[in-house]
């Protein structure tokens, strides 16, 4: 198991220059016009939700990558503070986004305590990128960054990208994929993609008052707070 979050990590770092193909469905991630502009309307519906609240003083964002999210977190949020395990993300976010209002810090989430409580913790596309046998540690420590009564949000994958015949994705089994950078290296990592209403009982159980919810084609969201 480390020797293969080990290489999901290199995969992102290596991953970082092209990572915004995919969100912006450019390249071998453009299917179509008409495919294009449903994903927009679908980001646009998680976006809209995320900015139902706003004024938190200290947002946590975890695997906040090229900053697509944490530019939406500085708009609802005094402070962000983002940990990436990537230099390479790290360095594409803070150029993108230039804000004072993020701090960087470089860490393996895999082996992250909080040191501290905030008042909002957002993550987006990393809950499927956690392997089965440490999404409750990983939640322990989720729950333990929120004050009592603090928000939790985060975005995900709904399904296997319909472009993945030509971006080389397969599908290995036991929540394993091979993904393929556009200079054909193969990375295996972890992929798990999940049903809205169990994963809903694992985060009620795990000790927060959400609901897991999914748009028409792409995404699955949940918007809720640290239960007392």
């Amino acid at each position: 198991m480390t020797e293969l979050l080990q290489h999901q990590i290199e995969y992102y770092r290596a991953r970082a220059p092209e990572y915004d193909e995919w969100f912006y469905r450019r390249g071998r991630y453009d299917e179509g016009e008409a495919h294009t502009r449903q994903w927009e309307l679908e980001v646009r519906q998680v976006r809209e939700q995320l900015h139902s609240e706003s004024g938190f003083p200290h947002i946590l964002e975890l695997a906040p990558g090229t900053g697509i999210w944490t530019a939406e977190l500085i708009k609802i949020g005094e402070r962000v503070i983002a940990l990436d395990a990537s230099p390479e993300m790290i360095a594409i976010n803070r150029a993108k986004l230039l804000s004072a209002a993020v701090e960087y810090q470089q860490t393996d989430l895999f082996n992250w305590r909080p040191e501290r409580q905030y008042d909002m913790v957002f993550f987006g596309f990393w809950l499927s990128h956690v392997p089965s046998v440490k999404l409750s540690r990983f939640l322990e420590s989720a729950r333990a960054a929120l004050k009592p009564g603090g928000r939790l949000f985060f975005v995900d994958s709904k399904g296997v990208d319909r472009a993945k015949s030509r971006t080389g994705t397969e599908d290995l089994g036991s929540d394993l994929q091979q993904r393929v950078l556009n200079d054909g290296r193969r990375y295996e990592i972890v992929k798990i993609y999940y049903d809205p209403e169990q994963l809903t009982v694992v985060l009620r159980a795990g000790g927060f008052d959400i609901e897991v919810r999914a748009t028409d084609n792409f995404f699955l969201y949940a918007d809720g707070r640290k239960a007392e």
